[in-house]
């Protein structure tokens, strides 16, 4: 049976109604390897197999000590009790405290399917209700969502759509110059699923026709070796600092082109004059670049000289913008490639998060799929997604985005559906005394993670494998039907059920299922999209798509909007949609803003944690919490295919060898990486494929607490935001900071903690 996800489509082999193993299909070139790792998470022993509520907030008890949100244990009621509980308590919250004091972001992947998707059917829940309050980006883009619209125009993320696909590149690009890198392994993933991955075979496509990649980042291993790619091991969070440089030799040697930034752009003047020293008296030259950022000034000048004499491309990864100023390596990239002069010519200039996902570089879209219905919100209310713990913390104050002033609302009830905030979220301690506050949190989830243990009323949901669907992803350009592979564990329910139930209590199930089954939704959603084709010539019908098991969306065609070589070719007819219609260098708009932190030009701005700073001598080793090569963020880090990448049980963090015999740490010992804000075990991997200077620990493995909330308190799994700061890159943006954080490590002796990350709590009946 065919079964699909955010990474990639597999063949599930069933006997006598019980799964057997996942195997990858034949026609994908490259399967990711954690598709047969979910047969053992099907069975685990962490899953939730009835409604449970904690037993503090049943008996209303203070939130304190062993009665507090992730620490207490469960009672297990009926499905019948549980829904009477959520119902009552959505009317009395809304009735109290008005609709906005219900929060609904519930920020995550969730799983892939069009119809059960788990925000869409969360958010059409809340929103027929009376509404709820939301949030807006994402963690893991948060900085470029905001910055880029103001910079070129467009959506968030049209600029997907607007740079080099692979082939492109292959056919016409001579220089690649990758900052943050281009890690294969984040290609595995897709959102919304994946018929096959293709990442990997442009890639060498690229380098078998002689282009050329250069790799600007503190990780050796965030390119593949296939490519052969030049290193530059940048000291992390200066990339802004080396762009400068570069810029910087463009300018004084003349080598910028000149045309395109008179024609296409704006404010290029006022931004030269603060590279060239003339504002505040520092020349942004090679030299100055190379003490912040550990690159030599000859190297920085032969990447100028190589990016204007050569057919270039620059990229940017998006960990570069999970940091502090995360804004200003974005906008950077797409003036340096400005003034290299390959912008707008066919396979060269500028893109962004290539190999974060299957789809980016591959194409450039697809045919719009119907999805779960939307229903406007209400509550106008929203707060920056990684801005939560301060809502709840401080309610009433009020924050910059985005030229705006907003208020954070008071939350009172927090339901959560698909997502895990103690996986994203930045400083977990600190999350842990802000989900203390409100009154109720209500979760959806198949597995007793730790955002299930920190609920109040946790609902068991059926998996992906244990519904009808079908998927759709990202750009890519394949329908996959997902047929039940089995039926949900214990007494899950999908999304839909339980709230089709609730609605029913609340008085609006016939508007939220429009009379539906959850089969006749799947059916209805594919039709709709087959008759917006075109009908039969585009897609066969459903139950012949059932059938087949897959279907091929027809190719868009362009041309699409924004488009630089358009730009190049006819600035005034084709205008970008920025104030004026350019490539705003300088942009007006952001200067007005008056942020201290976001200039009205890309700008150096110093982190507050880096290796140049003033804690580095308390902490001297800054933390790379980039994504894991053997899950999906936090997903099926019960798995198999994570589990077996542990080390002693705990996530493997990687040091250089010179700072391991500095602390007598050898391969496959237990250390302690810590800080102010915490502490969390891993398993040390000693390789010269990270900068000295530099560890790198990968988000994603299920936090486990000795104490949670009490900062210092040992984690003893190896979740690194337990480590990282919960602050925002800038006022523009309020995204997250990720990776601007210092630490250090040390030796963990024997004995080792228990431990109790993949372990119910205790249950009552």
């Amino acid at each position: 049976m065919p079964v699909a996800t955010h990474w990639g489509s597999f063949t599930a082999v069933v006997d006598s109604g019980r799964l057997v193993r996942i195997e990858p299909r034949g026609d994908d070139p490259a399967p990711s390897p954690i598709g047969p790792g979910m047969v053992r998470a099907a069975e685990d022993s962490a899953r939730v197999l009835r409604p449970a509520v904690r037993k503090g907030w049943l008996n209303g008890l203070p939130r304190v000590g062993d009665t507090a949100r992730g620490a207490d244990a469960f009672v297990e009621v009926s499905w019948d009790d549980a829904l009477t509980l959520v119902s009552e308590e959505l009317r009395r919250v809304r009735s109290r405290h008005g609709d906005s004091a219900v929060f609904g972001g519930s920020y995550g992947w969730a799983s892939a399917g069009g119809f059960h998707n788990a925000q869409g059917q969360l958010h059409r829940f809340l929103a027929l209700g009376g509404g709820y309050t939301d949030s807006r980006n994402t963690y893991s883009t948060a900085a470029l969502e905001v910055i880029l619209p103001h910079v070129i125009g467009g959506h968030p993320w049209s600029y997907q759509s607007r740079m080099p696909m692979w082939d492109e590149i292959a056919e016409n690009c001579e220089l690649v110059v990758a900052f943050g890198g281009l890690a294969l392994k984040n290609s595995q993933i897709n959102p919304g699923g994946l018929a096959r991955h293709r990442t990997r075979d442009l890639q060498r496509r690229c380098r078998e026709a002689g282009v050329r990649f250069v790799n600007v980042s503190p990780l050796r291993s965030d390119t593949a070796g296939f490519l052969d790619a030049e290193w530059l091991p940048v000291v992390p969070n200066t990339d802004t600092a080396a762009m400068l440089g570069i810029a910087h030799t463009m300018l004084v040697n003349g080598w910028h082109d000149e045309d395109f930034l008179s024609r296409c752009c704006v404010g290029f003047d006022r931004f030269a004059a603060y590279v060239l020293g003339e504002l505040d008296g520092v020349p942004k030259d090679a030299a100055w670049a190379a003490r912040i950022t550990g690159i030599s000034g000859e190297a920085l000048t032969d990447l100028a000289r190589r990016l204007t004499t050569q057919r270039s491309l620059i990229m940017v990864n998006y960990a570069v913008q999970r940091a502090d100023h995360g804004e200003q390596p974005i906008w950077m990239s797409v003036v340096l490639a400005a003034m290299a002069g390959s912008m707008g010519r066919p396979g060269c200039g500028w893109g962004a998060g290539y190999a974060t996902m299957d789809a980016t570089g591959v194409t450039r879209g697809r045919p719009s799929v119907a999805a779960v219905p939307e229903v406007a919100n209400p509550v106008p209310d929203f707060i920056p997604v990684a801005r939560i713990a301060d809502t709840l913390l401080h309610p009433g104050r009020t924050i910059d985005y985005d030229g705006r002033r907003l208020t954070l609302p008071e939350l009172r009830l927090v339901y959560w559906c698909g997502g895990n905030p103690f996986h994203h979220h930045q400083d977990l301690h600190r999350l842990t005394r802000a989900w203390q506050t409100p009154d109720t949190v209500v979760v959806h989830e198949a597995w007793w993670n730790t955002t299930a243990k920190f609920a109040d009323i946790v609902l068991p949901v059926a998996t992906s494998l244990e519904r009808d669907d079908f998927a759709a992803g990202f750009s890519d350009p394949h329908l996959v039907a997902m047929p039940k592979v089995r039926e949900p564990a214990g007494e899950s329910r999908t999304d839909h059920r339980i709230f089709a139930a609730l609605a029913s209590r609340l008085g609006y199930e016939g508007e939220f299922t429009e009379s539906r089954s959850e089969i006749a939704w799947v059916r209805h959603l594919y039709e709709q999209t087959r008759a917006a084709l075109g009908g039969t010539a585009a897609l066969p019908g459903f139950d012949d798509f059932w059938r087949s098991s897959a279907a091929e969306l027809p190719a868009l065609k362009g041309p699409f909007p924004g488009s630089f070589e358009a730009l190049r070719s006819d600035p005034r007819g084709f205008p970008l949609s920025t104030p004026s219609g350019r490539i705003e260098i300088f942009s007006e708009e952001i200067d007005a803003y008056g942020y201290d932190d976001c200039a009205g030009h890309p700008t150096w701005f110093e982190p507050v944690e880096w290796l140049h700073g003033d804690l580095v001598d308390r902490f001297p080793l800054h933390l790379i919490s980039n994504q894991p090569a053997s899950r999906l963020h936090s997903q099926y880090d019960n798995g198999s295919h994570s589990l077996a990448s542990k080390i002693r049980g705990r996530e493997p963090v990687t040091l250089h060898p010179l700072d391991a015999a500095s602390r007598g740490i050898e391969n496959g010992m237990v250390v302690r990486v810590f800080n102010d804000r915490g502490s969390c075990l891993a398993g040390a991997i000693l390789s010269d494929d990270v900068m000295p200077g530099v560890v790198q620990l990968s988000t994603g493995a299920w936090w486990d607490p000795e104490r949670p909330g009490l900062s210092g308190t040992l984690d003893r799994h190896g979740n690194p935001n337990v480590l990282t700061a919960d602050r925002p890159c800038s006022r523009l943006s309020q995204g997250p900071s990720a990776l601007s954080a210092l630490v250090d490590v040390e030796v963990y002796g024997d004995p080792l903690p228990a431990l109790f990350a993949f372990a119910p709590p205790k249950l009552e009946q």
